[in-house]
């Protein structure tokens, strides 16, 4: 559920990844199966079915996830998928459609459980056996809407919450994600799964989780559409948590419709979590107001900061201004008040870790030995595979913490969540702003098992911590490595932001698809430049 934790103590550290550069392979070619949209098109034409959808995507993981560049970003498959498919097509032929997602296989992260026979790890060897037999609601809730489960995807172990120096994208269960845009760097975490396996076609679009930064980061780094919602829109029940203040499930795909269609289906009231009491006063079909004339009249805020500054992006950037304009929107040059709740982030993180993870271990299946975060901690020291590339020293640290009555962690919440929302509140309000924009990160960079995950800029925090939506699109690409353009809204403001980011699409800023490259210097123009020219 985090980019990675570090963010919260100085400057926020991305996701890294794989160990060594891959081997060379032959790559996959760019292509892209269908989405959402585009799959229910086809099967409502006749064209296919859902059960020949799941064949496609089945055959499309094994040769590019399980083989060739071998991304690992599948960790299970579910073995009812086929079954579920064929039943979904049988109500189709009986006339019944229950909506855009019937029939379309998607993956789902492996820290949200499902009924179908897998284990919900969280990455983690401790959590092999966890499974439950339960769907979280928002399983239920897409089930119900026709979607397929097609498996669960790879995650950053403990969804990066277990150290400083955290190598993103790896898990203990799942080995290191890589990144479909050159191999040797970031798929970002802790979605890095959910991140990767949509942008190689290994499903018509995922799900991941986000605490700061976990759905939008991989999915820039993924060239996607990735939105976090306001935090109690979607259901955190049977979801492996880190800190109920921050945490929510969010949609990935190719295209904002896809994102749009994937929300509809999740979204909504669950009564065991008191977070989304308000949500079906809310949700809606985010498919509706979608329109190419959506920016038409709106004010929309500017930020600058380092990473729109930076040399490779500043174009981007600029151009990515340029379609808003062309859109009809106005853009306002604006600053943010001056913000800094890192610290107080990261002691309600600890609090409510030990909290969270105790009350849910305790509900796992009795298969599951590790009970309460203490035991996590000692298993890991007893499983040298865990900590074979980094520490758990934030767990360690998690544990000291004096539990949800602490006056200390009341006042941290209260300072950093007010703090927070009256950056983005008084932005929108100051200057009667619609949205604000700014780019979204940098550039995966290399894995690095020595020093950890590096960043180069987060838009994350603030919306994180305010448990507002926050939405990435594509931007473009440096060297072809994506980057994404964020859009950040005032709560329960997700029709908003994604009839803006559809508007902003139309403007033909849409998915590239990966090209599976070893590396970036592979590119004979960079080993062109390597040669002296004497």
């Amino acid at each position: 559920m985090l980019r990675t934790i570090a963010a919260t103590v100085a400057v926020a550290l991305l996701a890294a990844n794989a160990q060594a550069k891959p081997a060379p392979h032959a790559a996959p070619t760019p292509e892209v199966l269908p989405g959402v949209m585009a799959a229910q098109a086809e099967m409502r034409r006749g064209m296919t079915t859902s059960e020949g959808l799941v064949r496609r995507y089945l055959a499309r993981i094994a040769t590019v996830d399980r083989s060739g560049p071998a991304l690992h970003s599948v960790i299970t498959l579910n073995p009812h998928a086929l079954a579920d498919a064929r039943k979904l097509d049988a109500e189709r032929k009986a006339g019944h459609v229950r909506g855009p997602l019937h029939g379309v296989p998607i993956l789902i992260k492996d820290n949200i459980e499902s009924d179908d026979d897998t284990a919900t790890t969280a990455g983690s060897l401790a959590l092999k056996d966890n499974v439950s037999h339960r769907d979280a609601p928002l399983v239920k809730r897409l089930k119900d809407a026709g979607a397929v489960i097609l498996g669960k995807t790879n995650l950053s172990e403990w969804a990066n919450i277990r150290s400083t120096h955290s190598v993103s994208g790896w898990s203990g269960i799942g080995g290191l994600v890589r990144n479909p845009y050159s191999l040797d760097r970031s798929a970002c975490g802790s979605s890095s799964g959910s991140g990767a396996a949509a942008a190689a076609s290994l499903a018509a679009a995922t799900v991941g989780t986000e605490t700061d930064g976990s759905v939008t980061c991989p999915s820039s780094l993924n060239g996607l559409v990735g939105l976090k919602p306001t935090v109690g829109l979607v259901s955190r029940t049977h979801v492996v948590p880190i800190s109920h203040s921050q945490d929510t499930a969010g949609p990935m795909g190719r295209s904002v419709e896809d994102v749009a269609a994937l929300l509809t289906g999740m979204a909504g009231v669950d009564p065991m979590d008191p977070a989304t009491a308000e949500a079906d006063q809310h949700r809606q079909d985010y498919l509706r107001d979608l329109s190419p004339a959506a920016l038409v009249g709106k004010r929309i805020g500017v930020l600058h900061d380092d990473v729109a500054k930076d040399p490779g992006i500043a174009p981007l950037y600029e151009a990515a201004l340029e379609r808003l304009r062309a859109a009809g929107a106005t853009l306002v040059e604006i600053e943010l008040q001056k913000t800094d709740v890192g610290e107080d982030e990261l002691m309600v993180m600890m609090v409510e870790l030990k909290a969270d993870m105790n009350t849910y271990l305790a509900s796992t299946p009795q298969a599951v030995k590790s009970r309460t975060l203490a035991d996590l901690i000692a298993f890991d020291k007893a499983s040298p595979r865990e900590l074979a590339l980094f520490g758990q020293e934030l767990f360690e640290r998690a544990e000291t913490t004096k539990g949800l009555d602490d006056p200390a962690y009341k006042a941290a919440r209260q300072r950093s969540m007010t703090a927070a929302r009256a950056a983005i509140d008084g932005a929108l309000g100051k200057d009667k702003l619609d949205a604000i924009v700014l780019p979204t990160g940098g550039t995966a960079y290399r894995v690095d098992v020595v020093s950890g995950d590096h960043d180069s800029g987060s838009s994350t925090t603030l919306p994180a911590v305010s448990g507002y939506p926050h939405l990435t699109v594509p931007m473009g690409q440096v060297r072809g490595l994506p980057v994404g353009l964020s859009f950040w809204g005032p709560k329960w403001s997700e029709a908003r932001l994604l009839s803006f980011g559809f508007a902003y699409q139309e403007k033909d800023a849409r998915f590239l698809p990966p090209t599976y490259r070893a590396s970036v210097e592979d590119d004979p123009a960079v080993q062109a430049a390597f040669i002296p020219s004497r």
